[in-house]
């Protein structure tokens, strides 16, 4: 007999009517779409984790680099002529500058910050200062273009811009007088004694991080300075760069653009251990979702081995007809094959699909169950997106694909080695 090239045209034939088998073959069709379901069902929630874990991180991130300082640049402690212990700049505009022509730099804005009790009418509530200048302070992503926004942020000079989680805490709106109290305010004679000064809400954002609308308050530069008794100095340079992803090749020339006497905290050493322990939680959810796929996979097995055992009669006409042990384990494997290829491919579009839609379906989850399933308040963001990366579409992909062919050696492979005798003897 003349030999074939290997995945001949009749090898296909054989192995697309062996698929489409009906049920009186011993019910081989019901195993091949139970095969077929489990993995596009495997591939789709593998998919879909995988967007999930993305978008989460990508938002995470975003809020944290969108409204904060990329890195801070603060000083050493060092005491005064009168022997106080402070930790302020002296020369902060220069140090600013200094920073600014630091290569990769996008801004760099002096700071004053505190704490302080902040009270409305018959509300109260904690907050963190701010003190910055107008200019700085449209030049913050977050801040300046947030998810939702109240008042006009060119009138931040007549007045505070206050986060909306502050303001539902203390019930107030744009136009609203808010009372700011500090501790460590006038010194006398008789010691320090708190200072109260009221202020107008000229604006109000939403950041999309519960923990910056919760507490954050913008108070100009100058009114800071006078209220917090920093006049002169600042607290700190808040320094936003265009690669923070890269934040560690930064921090050799800032340090040396803010002399001897400089500290630097970036938003790594603050988030770094987070951010680690999603990395850590995604290299295990792709571990246990592989595993789902790999149990989806081993269907395929039982199938095979049931249509083996149905077409030993055909095994064993074919091979007296000189088909070879390689060219009917070839039959059985591109069976398996089909079955791992068409459950992966609408495991893809079911994932994709669902991933591109995850926004909508969240929200009406949310919906149905109250609006409890999502709580900004622990998780930190508002909202969790899914972001769908090719990467991650091919990973699925390709392990869906390798392991439904590897399982599907084995069976094709006892097909091959069945003998012609012992299948056509009892027929």
């Amino acid at each position: 007999m003349q030999s074939t090239a290997p995945f001949a045209r009749y090898e296909w034939l054989i192995a697309w009517r062996y698929l489409r088998a009906r049920r009186a073959d011993g019910g081989v069709s019901v195993m091949t779409w139970i095969s077929l379901i489990g993995i596009t069902l495997a591939v789709a929630a593998l998919i879909i984790t995988l967007a999930v874990r993305a978008g989460f991180r990508a938002e995470f991130v975003d809020t944290i680099l969108g409204s904060n300082a990329h890195v801070t640049v603060y000083s050493v402690t060092y005491q005064t002529d009168t022997g106080q212990t402070v930790r302020v700049l002296q020369d902060f505009d220069a140090l600013a500058e200094r920073v600014r022509s630091v290569p990769g730099v996008t801004r760099a804005a002096p700071l004053v910050r505190a704490q302080v009790m902040l009270n409305a009418r018959e509300q109260n509530t904690g907050a963190e200062v701010y003190g910055i200048r107008p200019e700085d302070l449209k030049t913050i992503p977050r801040i300046a273009e947030p998810q939702e926004s109240l008042g006009d942020i060119d009138r931040f000079g007549e007045g505070i811009a206050i986060g909306s989680g502050l303001a539902r805490a203390l019930n107030v709106g744009v136009g609203d007088t808010v009372r700011m109290i500090s501790p460590n305010g006038v010194r006398t004679a008789f010691g320090t004694s708190p200072r109260v000064s009221n202020y107008e809400v000229v604006y109000i954002f939403t950041a999309g991080r519960f923990d910056v609308d919760r507490t954050r308050l913008y108070l100009p530069f100058d009114e800071a300075q006078s209220f917090f008794n920093r006049d002169g100095v600042a607290d700190e340079i808040e320094v936003m760069v265009e690669a923070p992803d890269t934040i560690e090749t930064m921090t050799a020339p800032l340090l040396e653009a803010g002399g001897p006497q400089t500290l630097l905290w970036t938003w790594r050493d603050s988030a770094g251990a987070f951010l680690r322990a999603l990395e850590i939680e995604d290299t295990v959810m792709f571990v246990l979702m592989s595993v789902l796929v790999l149990i989806a996979s081993m269907n395929i097995i039982s199938g095979l081995v049931m249509l083996v055992k149905n077409k030993g009669r055909d095994i064993g006409i074919l091979r007296t007809m000189g088909l070879t042990e390689g060219a009917v384990m070839r039959v059985f494997f591109i069976c398996g094959a089909l079955v791992g290829l068409i459950g992966t491919i609408l495991g893809v579009i079911v994932g994709c699909l669902f991933a591109l839609y995850f926004d909508q379906i969240l929200a009406f989850v949310n919906n149905a169950s109250g609006g409890d399933v999502w709580d900004a308040s622990i998780r930190g963001i508002y909202r969790l997106p899914a972001e769908l990366r090719v990467v991650d579409v091919l990973k699925a992909v390709g392990l869906s694909l390798a392991l439904s062919f590897i399982v599907t050696l084995l069976p094709a492979r006892r097909a091959a080695r069945l003998n012609p005798v012992e299948a056509l003897r009892y027929e």
